[in-house]
């Protein structure tokens, strides 16, 4: 290659790059090049056979056109064992850069599995540490597209290594510039930690797979038997374990939504996120939500027809659909800003706090909080859930973690009680007591320490067991207890409850206080940083 021109010869390395071929190719001439051409067809054409797509055509799905930046391109590993001298293919199975979208500038990675099945060594986490490192400095989002085998065993603890170099790397950027993992493939072993870690996770049905261990090493050690999908596949993790954020039914809506997902988050914790034009009136009328919510307490509603009443054109993007339905957590735009709800689903366990409820919408909070997107938080809680699986579940710290949640945020705070509102679940969703901006009512709302019925037979135990009709004078009770406590207007006595709003009017005065919120300034005590009840 010395007789070769640096214009030539950086063609040809361009070239070998492109196929994934080793430096080595290059000294078979044009016979190398052809072997390497016909490689690269083959692998891409059987990863287009399996649905699935390459590493730079998902970079550029989901980038703005023509706007990726390579990085490392040239970058080769340097393990000299089994035989791996003889195959130091360009980007050792990673393909990272930077572009944008919607014309914001992000950083991204794309593992390639067909190179050492994306398996990660140290130059790939090297390639990888270099951009995050870029992101945190530059203040830019980092997407990470996952489909690896795994750290890659020819490199030993070197791989480990480069494995705990992202994961430390993903820590500390962690609340300084938004991280998202989109799962295209399988992603075992630690490789699991590093999405883990980031702000949001995105997967896809029937390609993508997460897991620590997989269904080998489960069957020898447990006899359990499983498949990849029913053990770490998208619905497993979006329904039942709560550890990704989204389910997508193929690479291209993933990437699409990667996108949009991306429009409701600023580059970094010192940024807003972008306000988008809409010819929504802010003082739009809501007369869909005057009869909402039933007369009937014991009847439930979608919370859901609130949030999408108050959202700009309509348009709501729920976080976590599937897992913990109890509680809705997701995004709106409101006078075109960026908008984080927190909401009880009456629909499911009438709304009722438990366990995975309390962690979905700790961590929701704490991410909006993190960069500086308002949270509205729409209550309708009858409490906790009860029973003995709560219990030694541990909901006392689990629930905690929404009550600490709420009460470091700074960023601003509107709360709006449609219904029930009883016990600590009251004081845990956002109240004026943990530092609530902004708390309204509707007319139906009911404020008490627990409900009427429930209230009546504690204080009126004596009285009913000596009553001629003691259900007639237990409803007659519970109608005066309803009365007097179960309403927003003793709340609104004391100053806990700023205004009682009829529900037509749920957008405007939303809106309006959002709108007095907007440079609100509020500091938390100096400290290293709290103990969360984890």
């Amino acid at each position: 290659m010395a007789d070769r021109d640096l214009r030539a010869e950086l063609q040809l390395r361009e070239e070998l790059a492109r196929l994934n071929a080793s430096p080595r190719v290059a000294d078979d001439g044009e016979e190398g090049l052809a072997r390497a051409r016909s490689r690269a067809e083959a692998a891409e054409q059987k990863v287009h056979d399996k649905g699935r797509h390459t590493a730079i055509e998902r970079i550029e799905m989901l980038l703005d056109e023509g706007s990726f930046v390579e990085l490392d391109r040239f970058v080769t590993h340097a393990c000299s064992d089994f035989d791996m001298t003889d195959n130091r293919p360009y980007g050792d199975g990673v393909v990272t850069g930077y572009g944008t979208v919607d014309g914001r500038q992000v950083f991204v990675f794309a593992q390639d599995p067909a190179v050492f099945g994306g398996s990660l060594g140290m130059a790939h986490a090297r390639k990888i540490c270099k951009i995050m490192d870029l992101a945190t400095e530059v203040g830019a989002p980092v997407v990470g597209l996952n489909d690896s085998g795994g750290a890659r065993i020819q490199e030993g603890v070197e791989s480990l290594a480069g494995y705990a170099e992202i994961f430390k790397r993903n820590v500390l950027a962690s609340g300084v510039v938004p991280q998202i993992s989109v799962i295209l493939g399988p992603c075992a072993g630690g490789a699991v930690y590093s999405p883990a870690l980031t702000d949001l996770v995105v997967m896809v049905d029937e390609t993508s797979y997460m897991f620590i261990t997989g269904p080998d090493v489960i069957k020898a050690v447990t006899h359990e038997e499983v498949t990849k999908d029913a053990l770490g596949g998208a619905r497993t993790h979006n329904e039942r374990s709560g550890v990704a954020h989204f389910r997508c039914g193929n690479e291209a809506a993933a990437l699409a939504l990667t996108r949009e997902v991306l429009s409701y988050l600023p580059p970094n914790n010192m940024a807003g996120a972008p306000v988008l034009p809409t010819g929504d009136d802010p003082q739009r009328a809501c007369p869909e939500l005057v009869s909402l919510v039933p007369p009937d307490p014991s009847k439930p509603y979608d919370i859901r027809r609130i949030i999408t009443a108050i959202a700009d054109e309509g348009r709501f993007l729920e976080v976590q659909e599937h897992w913990a339905r109890n509680m809705v957590v997701g995004f709106v735009r409101i006078e075109g800003a960026s908008v984080g709800v927190v909401a009880n689903q009456p629909l499911v366990l009438a709304g009722c706090l438990d366990i995975d409820a309390s962690v979905k919408a700790a961590r929701f909070v704490r991410m909006c909080d993190a960069f500086n997107v308002p949270l509205v938080t729409l209550v309708d809680v009858p409490g906790f859930l009860p029973g003995t699986e709560q219990e030694f579940g541990g909901i006392i710290r689990h629930g905690a973690k929404l009550l600490y949640a709420f009460t470091e945020a700074t960023v601003p705070k509107v709360t709006l009680v449609t219904r029930k509102a009883y016990g600590g679940a009251y004081d845990v969703m956002a109240s004026k007591h943990i530092r609530g901006d902004v708390n309204l009512a509707y007319p139906t709302a009911e404020i008490a320490v627990m409900g009427a019925e429930g209230a009546v037979n504690i204080i009126f135990r004596r009285e009913l067991a000596q009553a001629e009709d003691p259900e007639a004078r237990r409803k007659q009770l519970a109608a005066d207890y309803r009365a007097l406590f179960a309403s927003p207007y003793k709340a609104a006595e004391l100053g806990f409850i700023d205004e009682v709003i009829r529900p037509e009017h749920t957008r405007d005065r939303i809106a309006q206080s959002l709108r007095m919120l907007r440079n609100k300034r509020q500091d938390n005590p100096r400290r290293k940083h709290g103990n969360i009840p984890l």
